[in-house]
This record gives structure tokens, sequence and C-alpha cells, in this order.
């Protein structure tokens, strides 16, 4: 990554994204249980996912939820810190996380930011609509001219 700010110091980070169908909260170490039921619920899903193409995550062997809350007080860090913004997606009632939003920056010269995001297998069908409502978010509503984020 270059010495540039990932987001202007005057730049106010998003805290939510609501849709009909779900919705994005700053993922911390609050959502451990459920994210971490999420994710191990379709590790084959997720590798099958576009943006997820070197095989290392999720691992296939899981982790523990000791590990998994490690994982997410280092991106509640992030977030906090300003360097990388990592959400969770709940259902449209907030009940049960169903997938995640990555969003750090790219370490290519030609694109500001790099976007991955995953469903839960049992809401295959929200990965495109997650796809679409983060591109038009991240293009009208954040300081990014160039997203490296694979097409579903």
């Amino acid at each position: 990554m270059n010495d540039r700010a990932f987001v202007p110091d005057d730049f106010v980070v998003p805290l939510s994204l609501a849709t009909p169908q779900f919705r994005l909260e700053p993922l911390g170490p609050q959502h451990n249980a459920a994210d971490h039921a999420a994710w191990t619920s379709s590790i084959e899903h997720i590798r099958a996912t576009p943006g997820f193409p070197d095989g290392k995550w999720p691992p296939l062997d899981g982790m523990t939820l000791e590990a998994n809350l490690a994982d997410l007080k280092r991106h509640a860090n992030d977030f906090a810190r300003r360097r990388g913004f990592t959400y969770t997606v709940l259902d449209a009632a907030g009940d049960e996380v169903i997938g995640c939003v990555y969003i750090y920056p790219s370490g290519r010269d030609d694109h500001d930011a790099d976007v991955s995001s995953w469903v839960r297998a049992d809401r295959a069908e929200l990965d495109v609509p997650l796809y679409e409502a983060v591109t038009a978010w991240l293009s009208t509503q954040w300081p990014f001219g160039r997203l490296d984020y694979d097409p579903r």
C-alpha cells in the first residue's frame, strides 16, 4: 500500500447501509458467535464466491471462536483507525448474520479500494443484490474512484 490515507480525514465513514433485503453495520466482537456460525456453515460456498480466489479463506478446517474473535477485533481496530472497513451483513430485521463486506486499500496503483463480499450458502440469492448495493454505495457515498470488486 502507498502512503496516502485510505479515506480523507474529513470523510464521515458510513455506519450502515440498509436495503429491503439486508443491512450492513460495522463488524465487531459482538458479532462473534453469529459471524462464526455464518461462515463456518458456508465454507465451500464462500470459496466459490468471486473475490476469494486464493483458496486460503475461509480455512477448510474452520477456526475456534477465540481465533474468530481475534479476527473480528482486528477488523474493528482497522475500522476505528480508518485503515479498512469491514461490515457484517444482517438480514433485514437485523437478527441474523448472513454475510460480510470487506473494504481495504488496494495494493494496486490503478484502484482505490479492494472490495470483497460473501453471503451464507442458504442466502446465495442475495449475492448479486449485495454486490449491486455495495457497488452503488461505494461509488456514490464514498471517496473512491476505482474499485476492485469482482462482478457477480
